[in-house]
């Protein structure tokens, strides 16, 4: 097993008087950072503070006493390689259906039933949240299956659509303008309700998995191991924007 690691070169900015903005290389290094401030705080050896807010590719700490303090020590700490174990994972189940289905089917050299079937093989983390409340950005689907995103944007995308863009994916949590490629629809599942605790259904760090269902909502097989090809994608752009 590998062990921690000296937290990458960073950026440490100050954010106000009490918060530190953290800017790392790579969103691996971000959500790993997050995962072990999370554990610290959780065993009491982190500095009290209010909030701990995970990006693409920083974390921001608010509210904190001490930041100048916690800014020298930070770069020096050892953190172990993010885990994707763990907890009881938040299974969605979805219907492959989206418009950009083909699309994607053409672009991993795959029929669109094996779309679905690689989608649902894998085992997501939540790594940060925005664009809307309740929209998380889910990774990891792996190396050769990032896409990009439309050309021309949709001027409104339903609630529930279920997308990819670069390596991310992501529900839709409400009807909005988007960009990302559709390739499904969550079924009865609410991803933003304020009178929940939380309110969010998907926080970082929550693990996600995928059950294909059909237009009836009955479960399709078993995606754990799905026998398909690796994708055949040469020149592919890979989604260098953000995805929004």
């Amino acid at each position: 097993m590998t062990g921690p690691s000296a937290v990458p070169p960073v950026t440490v900015l100050p954010v106000g008087g009490h918060g530190l903005l953290v800017e790392l290389p790579t969103a691996e290094a971000a959500e790993a950072l997050h995962a072990e401030l999370l554990r610290r705080r959780r065993t009491g050896t982190l500095p009290p503070v209010r909030e701990i807010v995970p990006g693409a590719r920083t974390v921001l700490l608010e509210g904190l006493a001490e930041p100048r303090r916690l800014a020298e020590e930070l770069p020096h700490w050892r953190v172990p390689p993010l885990s994707r174990t763990g907890g009881t994972a938040v299974r969605i189940p979805v219907r492959y259906d989206g418009p950009d289905l083909a699309e994607v089917a053409a672009l991993w050299g795959l029929s669109e039933q094996e779309v679905g079937a690689v989608h649902a093989s894998a085992e997501y983390r939540v790594a940060f949240c925005g664009f809307a409340p309740g929209f998380g950005y889910l990774t990891v689907l792996g190396a050769g299956y990032e896409v990009p995103r439309r050309a021309s944007p949709r001027t409104r995308v339903p609630a529930g659509a279920v997308g990819l863009a670069g390596a991310y994916t992501g529900i839709y949590p409400r009807s909005s303008p988007g960009g990302w490629q559709l390739i499904g629809t969550a079924v009865d599942t609410v991803l933003w309700d304020p009178e929940r605790t939380p309110a969010a259904l998907l926080e970082p760090g929550t693990r996600v998995r995928f059950e294909p269902v059909d237009s009836a909502g009955t479960p399709i097989g078993d995606s754990a191991d799905p026998d398909i090809p690796d994708p055949d994608i040469p020149d592919t752009p890979s989604g260098s924007r953000e995805p929004r």
